[in-house]
């Protein structure tokens, strides 16, 4: 009872936030695509999970096609927002899980966030994204969201012995220094 209230927002169509809590995707009465395209209230979709103070608005493949409508919607980059608004003093924190994509469900985030933790897989490919991601963030902190900050980057899955896993840091790094 002694701990922080935690909400988890999943808005990535594959759903792995809302299945790694225990929740199966299939029995999923209303998740964030109801909240994002069909104006469902926030607290209507929230699931309490078993884990104590954590809680999830889960997400499944529902949300594939969410991008193409929310294009038709009116202030469609300030969706989360105005539905996080309504909960927000129920929570200590909350956590949004994005889609890998850069797309609207990515913008409503970062327009809704205050911070962002980038998380960057230690391979090649992944240093691709990292420079399309932070342009992205420095554009919706300017159009939407002046006080979006970068919490930090996340490096996962880092073998500090190979030449790769040091190349990757070193050039995380220097990417996102320069565009900070």
């Amino acid at each position: 009872e002694g701990g922080a209230r935690v909400l988890v927002v999943d808005i990535d169509p594959q759903g792995n936030s809302t299945s790694g809590y225990g929740i199966n995707k299939r029995e999923i009465q209303l998740s964030s695509y109801d909240l994002l395209v069909n104006d469902a209230s926030s607290d209507s979709a929230v699931l309490h999970t078993k884990y104590e103070n954590v809680d999830v608005i889960p997400a499944n493949i529902s949300l594939a096609g969410a991008e193409l409508e929310l294009v038709e919607l009116e202030r469609r980059e300030y969706r989360l927002k105005h539905l996080l608004k309504t909960i927000e003093g129920d929570f200590d924190f909350l956590f949004v899980d994005c889609p890998p994509s850069l797309g609207l469900l990515t913008v409503n985030a970062l327009t809704a966030a205050q911070r962002v933790l980038i998380p960057i897989q230690c391979e090649y490919y992944a240093l691709e994204g990292v420079s399309s991601l932070m342009n992205t963030v420095n554009r919706v902190k300017h159009a939407f969201n002046p006080g979006l900050d970068i919490e930090g980057v996340l490096l996962t899955m880092l073998d500090a012995r190979t030449n790769l896993g040091i190349q990757v840091v070193d050039s995380v790094k220097s990417i996102t220094l320069s565009l900070i």
